[in-house]
């Protein structure tokens, strides 16, 4: 499902405008980015957890040359399902 198929079934589901349900789903996109960057979690009681996870600079082999480099530090994104939503993709 990409975001057009998406926006066109929050519309359906909740039987608002498309117009509403991408602006829906562009304000839910940009309040979960900007409380990650602030290192907040968002936590749907259900459906899942989003945080964002720090990983720790370490070493790494380039796989063409065998060269050793330095990976630096990086925050990135992360979702945790949960059990409702683990329960519906199982069919349960």
């Amino acid at each position: 499902m990409n975001k057009a198929e998406l926006v066109a079934a929050l519309a359906q589901k909740a039987e608002v405008s498309k117009k509403d349900a991408e602006k829906v789903l562009a304000a839910f996109v940009d309040v979960v980015g900007t409380s990650l960057k602030k290192g907040d979690k968002v936590q749907l009681v259900g459906f899942g957890t989003f945080e964002a996870r720090k990983r720790a600079a370490r070493k790494g082999k380039n796989p063409a040359t065998k060269a050793v480099i330095n990976i630096p530090a990086s925050v990135a994104p992360a979702f945790k399902a949960g059990k409702a939503l683990k329960d519906v993709v199982a069919g349960k």
